[in-house]
């Protein structure tokens, strides 16, 4: 009977301690997300005409604001790995891909000449689900299949969110919605 006891103490222990992780996994987005430091949107755009997006490779965090200032959003990222894979400043937004197909850049292939041509919407798609594509050739805003990217510095010049998250922004956000880099 004791060893009984021990043992559904044991599996007792074992679900808690599951149930315990699965919230800390759920909750791991919501604490990478939450704010170093209040942002403003005024601190780096002249307006919200048409709306804003801040993508801060250093705090690997998209902000987003609705044109009327009353939507708010805070999305962790994954960045580029290395600096001189992105840009900074100020573009836009201009064109919305849902179920984007990936084609490598030039510079991959050039690193990599075994990259296939392209991969189709689906599953193993590096864009993910969503993607928004700015004016600078090549940089988007996109979806990331894995999780555990997220607030890693591991893109190849875009900025990686969340599938759930990028749909969120893709929904909030339309062609000509300002775009930061900084």
């Amino acid at each position: 009977m004791q060893k009984l006891n021990l043992r559904r103490r044991g599996i007792l222990s074992a679900l808690a301690a599951a149930a315990a992780g699965i919230a800390l996994a759920d909750g791991a987005r919501e604490a990478q997300a939450a704010p170093q430091a209040p942002v403003r949107w005024r601190d780096h755009f002249p307006s919200l005409v048409r709306g804003a997006i801040l993508a801060d490779l250093r705090q690997r965090a998209v902000l987003f604001w609705s044109e009327d200032g009353t939507v708010h959003r805070r999305f962790p990222a994954a960045v580029p790995a290395a600096r001189d894979l992105s840009r900074v400043g100020l573009t836009r937004i201009i064109r919305k891909v849902e179920g984007p197909t990936w084609r490598p850049t030039p510079a991959m292939r050039e690193r990599d000449p075994g990259l296939p041509a392209s991969l189709p919407p689906g599953p193993g798609n590096p864009f993910g689900t969503h993607a928004l594509c700015l004016e600078w050739d090549h940089f988007r805003i996109h979806g990331i299949s894995d999780p555990a990217l997220l607030g890693g510095e591991v893109a190849h010049g875009c900025i990686g969110l969340h599938n759930a998250d990028i749909a969120e922004l893709f929904s909030l956000a339309r062609v000509g919605t300002q775009v930061r880099l900084i």
